[in-house]
């Protein structure tokens, strides 16, 4: 059946909810995707009964989806992760795997693709949401941000292919072949990426940049679109491909129209965040179930637990692996910003749910703890580095040459 309001109703909550980031934020600091999805769970049916999604609803909402995957796969600066740092993030996100999935069998007891799920959505990191906190702080571009940015980048590329590799349907063996081929051909389109673009590129991007043509956008839009139907073609989430379309676009318009090239992204956000994105978000919440969060003691006892896991499977190895150079404290600030996880837990989740691996009731626990986790962590992060003195120690203090992330790897 189609509700016509439902649309209506979403986009009004995705208005409310910045409104509501601006009257709050004189005294606590919320972010707006909770604002997005407990607005979604009070307009929906378990609460208000007011929105339905229909089949435009949900295809509105999986587009936002991939456009909040693609976003993150361009926050990704693998110029200034590289080096020893990088190696580190690399090693610290398998480890955390390993145990996300162990602790996924105790949970499910013993059902594999359940653990699969629950294993990689404990390992998976907020870039998105982290980012803009320490930039808002002046703490983005000093050593410490730089290490946030590499753990976080791995914390996001990782839980992405862990999904096209482990939740295809296919076995292991034939998925990890066809992501194999998958890489090989994003490979050959990186190198054609990085390749100098013709004179005329240029000049088109800044002719129709204000104009009703807008070539820049439509070819972001084209590569994201070749890049999920290259992940079709190959059977794997579609997901994968909108997070290498987000690395190849940055490095297209880095190389190509560097003068306009954060005006060309500005404009891709604009769609994702300004209607695709909250719509996926507050769908989310209208689709939240409530009911088995609440009904079942062990269901609700399960988001404490949840956000614990989360910090000893994202948070222990980072903490173990983080940088020779980083204080104890500064370690301890990196593993909980390193476990803040919402937006990859609410995709996960969503696609275990949606193949009838997860149930609701898990489903709703993860994603209740991965907000508690958007709210607390960084929070208790910022003020473990204030009460130090980190944000005025990050500009001058340089890294031991060590561990010198300017080296090749």
């Amino acid at each position: 059946m189609t509700h016509p309001g439902t649309l209506v109703l979403i986009l009004a909550v995705a208005v409310l909810a910045p409104l509501l980031v601006h009257v709050t934020g004189r005294r606590v600091r919320v972010p707006l995707v909770i604002f997005e999805i407990a607005l979604g769970i009070l307009i929906g049916p378990q609460v208000l009964d007011w929105a339905h999604p229909d089949e435009v609803v949900d295809t509105l909402a999986d587009l936002g989806l991939s456009m909040l995957i693609f976003l993150a796969g361009y926050e990704i600066d693998f110029a200034a992760v590289r080096g020893d740092t990088l190696r580190r993030s690399l090693w610290a996100w398998p480890l955390s795997l390993v145990l996300g999935i162990a602790m996924g069998f105790l949970i499910s007891g013993g059902e594999v693709f359940e653990a699969f799920v629950v294993g990689t959505a404990l390992t998976s990191t907020a870039l998105g949401t982290v980012l803009p906190m320490l930039r808002d702080r002046g703490q983005l571009k000093g050593r410490f941000g730089t290490v946030v940015s590499a753990f976080g980048a791995v914390g996001e590329f990782g839980p992405v292919v862990a999904m096209a590799l482990l939740l295809s349907g296919r076995r292991p063996a034939e998925s990890a072949a066809l992501l194999v081929a998958f890489g090989a051909i994003t490979a050959v389109a990186v190198f054609w990426a990085l390749r100098p673009r013709p004179a005329w590129f240029g000049q088109l991007t800044e002719q129709t940049l204000h104009s009703s043509a807008q070539f820049a956008v439509r070819f972001v839009m084209l590569l994201l679109a070749c890049m999920l139907g290259l992940a079709e073609v190959f059977g794997l989430d579609v997901l994968l491909g909108a997070f290498a379309a987000g690395v190849l676009t940055r490095l297209i318009l880095h190389r190509s129209v560097p003068a306009v090239g954060g005006e060309v992204l500005g404009k891709v956000e604009a769609m994702g965040f300004g209607f695709l994105v909250p719509l996926f978000y507050v769908v989310t919440g209208i689709e939240f179930d409530l009911d088995a969060l609440f009904d079942d003691p062990v269901t609700l006892l399960l988001v404490p637990g949840f956000l614990l896991l989360c910090l000893l499977v994202r948070g222990g190895p980072v903490y173990l692996l983080a940088p020779k150079d980083l204080s104890r404290t500064d370690r301890a600030a990196l593993a909980l910003f390193a476990s803040t996880c919402l937006p990859l837990v609410v995709a996960i989740t969503t696609i275990g749910v949606d193949q009838r691996i997860l149930g609701t009731e898990r489903a709703a626990s993860l994603v209740g703890a991965a907000m508690i986790s958007v709210l607390l962590l960084p929070l208790l992060a910022m003020r473990l580095r204030a009460a130090r003195g980190g944000a005025t120690r990050d500009g001058p203090r340089p890294a031991p040459p060590t561990v010198d992330d300017s080296e090749a790897w």
